[in-house]
């Protein structure tokens, strides 16, 4: 849809009550039409101005006088739906330049597309050993199996450790460990605070290991930084290595999930998918990045957002006045179905879609560090899958954690 007008009969409030899928899409839609941006008091955090708009969140994304400093710094508290981790505002993802662009170059070098494309050969190789896993444990007896904790974690926590530099043996501990950070882990807080402890002083005895004897990983590369003024204490390099633990499998995971309740939920696009899987694989996953959570429930609620910046001066985006100290964030959801930005989003899911601004992934300074391996991951996770298993099918409710910070998808239970 490129028309910039609302029709009458769809309404623009922000935030709005749950509606079905489509009416929410067409409600985005209007809204991203009638204004750039709402201003809303979060439960956390008082107001934020939340943009609507995709060119207008690039906009604001690529302006370096929006910083995360009073967050990170606890001046202020996050505007946000829930309520932030301590930890997550010590990582990069709340640094500003010029300390974030040293860090991020650092990073970058590591997780960078040609060693992600190195990366993929084992990724398939894994992914498979995954699935016939799946069939062995599925048995005679035709039982369902969660795609959750059988495949769609499993996959990235290997990938992430592959990237670390983990070694094989302490692989099992490891994952115990990162899935405590999320809600399928089934821990209680006493719990999941002891694997967090015993996570944080393995991290930091294998920055001290890598230091001495390097190897061809990320924690390698950080720890003997080659420039002087680049290098990092173990204080800088563990926020990053956790970061990457936390998003580098939980929201991969959940995205595997959805992409696959997606394709379940749309049996045109899945039977042209199934068509050329590998082919398609790389424009079925922006999709399922910018189609976000529409595929999980009947009804979609109006109001999400990536973390939030704050003004440091008086700054005018599309027209729209955002004044110094006032904090704004991006909704992905209204901007990922922006009728100027998304052609044709009348029709909601397109695993050919040619051209996908969406910004699920953020842009600009703070663009997902992760993004070329969870692509990877993704189009892995999803072809190799649907290869094997053309029938794929639910075969249950599933089970959504919405106390959880990133609402990850708990059980996902499938036949064949």
């Amino acid at each position: 849809m490129s028309t910039t007008e609302a029709t009458p009969t769809t309404g623009t409030e922000y935030p709005f009550a749950a509606v079905p899928p489509n009416e929410a899409a067409a409600r985005y839609r209007a809204i991203a039409a009638d204004r750039p941006m709402t201003k809303m008091t979060m439960p956390y955090g008082g107001d934020v101005w939340v943009i609507h708009r995709n060119a207008a969140a690039r906009e604001m994304l690529g302006d370096g006088r929006f910083v995360r400093k009073p967050f990170r710094t606890g001046e202020r508290v996050v505007p946000y739906f829930v309520e932030f981790p301590d930890f997550l505002k010590s990582t990069l993802q709340f640094e500003d330049p010029p300390h974030h662009t040293k860090l991020r170059k650092l990073v970058q070098r590591s997780i960078s597309p040609k060693r992600v494309k190195a990366m993929r050969d084992s990724a398939v190789e894994y992914a498979n050993q995954l699935i016939d896993t799946m069939i062995d444990k599925r048995g005679e007896n035709l039982d369902p199996v969660n795609l959750v904790s059988e495949y769609a974690v499993a996959l990235p926590i290997q990938m992430i450790s592959n990237l670390l530099g983990v070694p094989p043996e302490d692989r099992a501990k490891f994952q115990k460990w990162s899935s405590a950070s999320l809600s399928t882990s089934n821990m209680s807080e006493d719990e999941v605070m002891s694997n967090m402890a015993e996570l944080f002083g393995y991290i930091v005895e294998l920055i001290e290991k890598r230091r001495q004897d390097p190897r061809e990983d990320l924690i390698s590369d950080l720890a003997n930084a080659r420039d002087k003024d680049d290098s990092l204490t173990d204080g800088e390099i563990l926020p990053i290595a956790m970061l990457l633990v936390i998003a580098g499998f939980d929201n991969t995971a959940n995205f595997i999930c959805l992409g696959v309740l997606t394709l379940l939920r749309n049996p045109d696009q899945l039977e042209v998918f199934l068509g050329d899987p590998d082919g398609l694989a790389s424009t079925t996953v922006e999709e399922v990045l910018r189609f976000g959570r529409f595929a999980i429930d009947d009804k979609i609620a109006g109001g999400s957002g990536l973390v939030p910046f704050v003004a440091t001066e008086d700054v005018e985006i599309d027209g729209h006045l955002i004044a110094e100290g006032e904090a704004v964030l991006v909704d992905p959801a209204s901007t990922n179905h922006d009728g100027i930005a998304i052609e044709s989003d009348a029709e909601p899911f397109d695993v050919t879609r040619p051209n996908n601004p969406h910004l699920t992934l953020s842009y600009g300074l703070h663009h997902c560090l992760g993004a070329p391996l969870a692509r990877m991951e993704m189009q892995v996770g999803l072809a190799e899958l649907f290869k094997r298993f053309p029938e794929l099918r639910l075969a249950g409710e599933v089970v959504v954690d919405d106390t959880n910070l990133t609402q990850p998808v708990t059980n996902l239970p499938v036949t064949w």
